[in-house]
C-alpha cells in the first residue's frame, strides 16, 4: 500500500530511476539477510513471537440464540494481586500506599517557564514564544501531602464531604493533585473539558449544583463569560502562571458581589491550619462525575465510583507491561477518564509522569522559541497515550515529509518502510532499518518513545501500521467508553494485527448482541457480529440525574451490570474484537445499502487535503455527499501550483473548479482505502469555517457534532442535493 502510493507520487521520467534503485537495494539487502539470518533467528526467537501473536486470547463463557459473552484468557498481572492484597478499593489508598512504596521518587514533573518572548517572524509577524528550562520535580511523598492539604483546603472553604466540585483546566500536576485531594475527603469531583463551549460548561456546572470551581490562570478570563450563567459559583480556585499574577482588580465587579477567588496554593496553606479530620470514601461512593463531550446532544454526566475506577486501574496495569525506569508523557486532557485512569495506573507503579501540552510538546511547536527544545527532547519519554486524531495528524505529516523529499529519499523510505513491514509480520525486529531509516521520524517524540496506548476512538489500519513503523514503537488499540471507565478491550505488544482493539480486558466481559436493522448476527460467519455490551466492576452507575437515559443504556442481570454501547463489533477467531460499525451513525440510503458515516469520515480523513470531514446521507437519496474542511497549506498550494491562483482560503473555498479537482482526489482515495462505490461522496462543500469546540460544531474531543452540522450547513446541503 505505502510503496504504491509513494511510487506514483513520483514524476514518470524518473521511475525508471526509482526502479533501478529500489532494485539494486533490493539485491543488496538480500545478499545481507541470507548471511544475518541465522543470527537474527538466535537472538530474536521469532517463532516464540510469532506464537504469541497466534494464541487464544478470549473465550466464549455464556451464549444464547441472540448473544455470546467473552471473556479474557489472559492471567493477572502482580500489580493486579497487589491492589487486593493491599486492600486497595478506593483511589485515596491508592495515592497513599504509592507514597509509602515510591516516597522519593520522583512523579510528577512540570517544565520550568523562564520567560516569554516576542519573536519575529520571516514574514515581519511577532508571535510570543516561551523559553523554557528543565522539568522540575515532586516525588509521591511530595503529591501525597500536597494533594492531602489541597483537600483540607477545600473544607475549609465550606466544602463538605460527598458535594460536588468542578475542576476545568488543563492538564498539569496540580489538576491530579486536586483530584486525588478531593478523593481524600470524599468530595466528587466534576470534571469538564477546558476545550467544551460555554454552553456545555455552564450546563455541567448548574446541573450539579457546584459552588466551587478549579479552573487554571489561562481559564480565568474564559470564565468571567460563564459566571453571569452559573449562579450558584461562589469560589473560584486557580492554579497560578508560573510567570504572570492575576489582576484582581479586573474582577471587581464580581468581588463586590461575594466571588471568592482563591489561589491553588493559598488553598493548600489553609490546609495546612487546617484540623479537619480526613473522611474515607467507601468503594461504592462517587469519586468523579465525567462529562462527556457530547456529541449527540448535551453533555451527560457519568457517575464513576472508586470501585470503577479501580477496576479501570487493574485492568491497565494488567494488559500494559511497564518497567520501572518508564517516563510517561501527559498531554491528554485529565478531564478524560482514559488518560486519568492511566496516569493514576502509572502512579501505582511508580513511574515518573511529566507534563506537556500541543503548545510545546516538540521542537517545532507553536510556543518553543527558535533553536529550544520541545517537551519531548527533554522529557524522553518511553511511554505515552494518544487518540486517533492526533496519530493521524503525525501521519499526515510524515506522508508529507516523504513527498517532499528529493527521489533518492523517497527509494530509501518506500524500501525501508516495505522492508520492516515484511519482517515484523514475521516476527523479527529490525533495528538497522530504524537506525537509519525512521531515526528522524523517531527523535520527533524525544528517540526513547517504546510504546503509545491509542483510545477513544477506532484508529485506521493505515495509520495504525504507519505509526508503529515509523515512530519504531509498540502502537496498542483500547476500547472503553466513559461510562465504563475507559475500559473494554486491549491489545498485547504481540498484536501484529491492524484493525483490531484486543480481547476483554481483566475486569471486563465483552457480549455481542444480534441488530436485526443492520443485519448483524452472532451466527455470522467466518466471525460472530453484533452490538457489544461491556459489562463487570468497570460500568458506572449511570448519568447524573438523567434516569430515563440510564434506564434506556445500563441494566443488571445475574449480579452483572452492563452498558449498551451502541457500536458493532466482531470477534477474530483468537478472541479479538473488531469495531466494523456503529448504529447510531447508520443510514439506510434508498437504493437499501447501509452507510455507516463514522466508518467513511474515518477513512476519508487519511486523505492528505482533508483536516475533518462530515458524510451527509439522505434515507430519501441513493448516494451520499460531504462536508469538507480543507488543510489550509496544502489548499494554497494546489491552488498556486495547478490552478495559479493566489486567492484567500476563503475564496478558494467558493472555486468550483477547485471544488472539482479536490472531490476526484478524495474519488481516488476512497477507492485507494477500499470504499465501496455506495459510500463514496458523489458532490462535496468546502466549508471556510474551521471546526473547534468553540464554533459548537465538535466536541472537546474533536468528534463531530451531526445535528449541530447538519442544521448550521443546511442551505449547503440542499444545494449538493439539489
Amino acid at each position: 500500500m505505502w510503496q504504491n502510493e509513494n511510487y506514483f507520487l513520483i514524476s514518470n521520467k524518473n521511475k525508471y530511476m526509482f526502479g533501478i534503485i529500489y532494485t539494486f537495494l533490493y539485491v543488496a539487502v538480500f545478499i545481507y539477510d541470507v548471511f544475518t539470518f541465522p543470527l537474527y533467528f538466535l537472538l530474536q526467537n521469532p517463532i516464540k513471537r510469532f506464537y504469541l501473536s497466534t494464541i487464544e486470547r478470549a473465550k466464549i463463557i455464556d451464549k444464547g440464540d441472540k448473544y455470546l459473552t467473552y471473556k479474557t484468557t489472559k492471567k493477572p498481572y502482580p500489580t493486579h494481586y497487589e491492589l487486593d492484597r493491599e486492600n486497595i478499593d478506593t483511589m485515596a489508598k491508592l495515592l497513599e500506599y504509592a507514597s509509602k512504596k515510591h516516597n522519593n521518587k520522583p512523579c510528577l514533573g512540570t517544565r520550568v517557564t523562564l520567560r516569554e518572548e516576542d519573536e519575529k517572524q520571516l514574514d515581519g509577524r511577532v508571535f510570543k514564544k516561551y523559553d523554557l528550562g528543565n522539568y522540575k520535580w515532586l516525588s509521591f511523598t511530595e503529591v501525597d501531602s500536597l494533594a492531602s492539604l489541597f483537600g483540607k483546603g477545600l473544607r475549609e472553604l465550606g466544602v463538605k464531604s460527598t458535594k460536588n466540585v468542578a475542576i476545568l483546566a488543563e492538564t498539569q500536576a496540580k489538576w491530579m493533585i486536586a483530584v486525588h485531594g478531593a478523593f481524600k475527603q470524599n468530595i466528587p469531583l466534576v470534571t469538564i473539558y477546558a476545550t467544551l463551549g460555554i454552553d456545555g460548561i455552564a450546563h455541567a456546572i448548574n446541573e450539579t449544583e457546584v459552588q466551587v470551581v478549579i479552573t487554571s490562570f489561562d481559564l480565568m478570563a474564559k470564565f468571567k463569560n460563564i459566571l453571569p450563567l452559573t449562579p450558584k459559583v461562589k469560589t473560584i480556585v486557580y492554579m497560578e502562571d508560573q510567570l504572570r499574577n492575576l489582576n484582581k482588580e479586573d474582577w471587581t465587579e464580581y468581588l463586590a458581589i461575594g466571588l471568592q477567588i482563591i489561589s491553588f496554593n493559598s488553598v493548600t496553606e489553609l490546609g495546612t491550619a487546617s484540623d479537619v479530620e480526613t473522611i474515607q470514601a467507601t468503594p461504592d461512593d462517587i469519586a468523579i462525575i465525567m462529562y462527556t463531550s457530547g456529541s449527540t446532544g448535551v453533555p451527560k454526566g457519568v457517575q464513576l465510583t472508586h470501585r470503577n475506577m479501580i477496576a479501570s486501574v487493574k485492568a491497565f496495569t494488567d494488559s500494559t507491561k511497564m518497567y520501572p525506569n518508564e517516563v510517561i508523557m501527559g498531554y491528554l486532557p485529565l478531564a478524560h477518564v482514559f488518560e486519568l485512569l492511566v496516569e493514576s495506573g502509572c502512579i501505582f507503579m511508580g513511574l515518573k509522569i511529566g507534563y506537556s501540552s500541543a503548545l510545546t510538546m516538540i521542537d517545532g511547536s507553536s510556543k518553543i522559541k527558535r533553536g529550544s527544545k520541545g517537551d519531548a527532547s527533554i522529557l524522553q519519554p518511553t511511554f505515552m497515550t494518544s487518540v486517533p486524531l492526533i496519530l493521524d495528524r503525525i501521519a499526515k505529516a510524515i506522508r508529507e515529509k516523504v513527498r517532499q523529499g528529493s527521489m533518492v529519499q523517497k527509494v530509501f523510505f518506500n524500501f525501508g518502510y516495505n522492508y520492516k513491514i515484511k519482517w515484523t509480520k514475521r516476527g523479527f525486529s529490525t533495528p538497522i532499518t530504524d537506525r537509519i531509516i525512521f531515526k528522524a521520524t523517531r527523535n520527533i517524540i524525544g528517540g526513547k518513545l517504546r510504546l503509545i496506548a491509542a483510545g477513544g476512538a477506532p484508529l485506521t489500519p493505515e495509520t495504525h501500521e504507519l505509526i508503529k513503523t515509523c515512530l519504531c514503537v509498540d502502537l496498542i488499540q483500547g476500547y472503553g467508553l466513559t461510562e465504563t471507565t475507559a475500559c473494554g478491550t486491549n491489545q498485547d505488544n504481540y498484536d501484529i494485527r491492524y484493525g483490531r482493539v484486543g480481547p476483554p480486558m481483566t475486569t471486563a466481559l465483552v457480549r455481542l448482541t444480534n441488530w436485526d436493522e443492520g443485519g448483524y448476527y452472532v451466527t455470522d460467519k467466518p466471525n460472530p457480529r453484533g452490538e457489544i455490551l461491556l459489562g463487570g466492576d468497570i460500568v458506572s452507575k449511570g448519568y447524573y440525574k438523567n434516569f430515563e437515559k440510564t434506564n434506556e443504556d445500563f441494566f443488571e442481570e445475574n449480579g452483572v451490570r452492563w452498558f449498551r454501547t451502541g457500536d458493532i463489533g466482531e470477534f477474530d477467531s483468537d478472541g479479538s474484537l473488531r469495531i466494523i460499525d456503529r448504529n447510531k451513525d447508520l443510514v439506510k440510503l434508498q437504493s437499501g445499502e447501509y452507510l455507516s458515516l463514522g466508518k467513511i469520515e474515518s477513512q476519508l480523513t487519511t486523505c492528505s487535503i482533508i483536516d475533518c470531514v462530515c458524510i451527509i446521507a439522505e434515507p430519501t437519496k441513493s448516494f451520499c455527499v460531504a462536508l469538507v474542511v480543507a488543510n489550509q497549506e496544502r489548499l494554497l498550494n494546489l491552488a498556486a501550483s495547478k490552478f495559479n491562483l493566489n486567492k484567500t482560503f476563503e475564496e478558494l473555498c467558493d472555486d468550483q473548479n477547485i471544488t472539482k479537482d479536490i472531490l476526484v482526489q478524495i474519488k481516488k482515495h476512497a477507492k485507494h482505502v477500499m470504499l465501496e462505490k455506495f459510500e463514496i461522496p458523489e458532490r462535496i462543500t468546502l466549508v471556510k469555517e474551521v471546526w473547534t469546540p468553540d464554533s459548537g460544531l465538535v466536541t472537546a474531543t474533536l468528534k463531530l457534532k451531526r445535528k449541530a452540522i447538519e442544521q448550521y450547513y443546511s442551505e449547503a446541503i440542499k444545494k449538493m442535493y439539489a
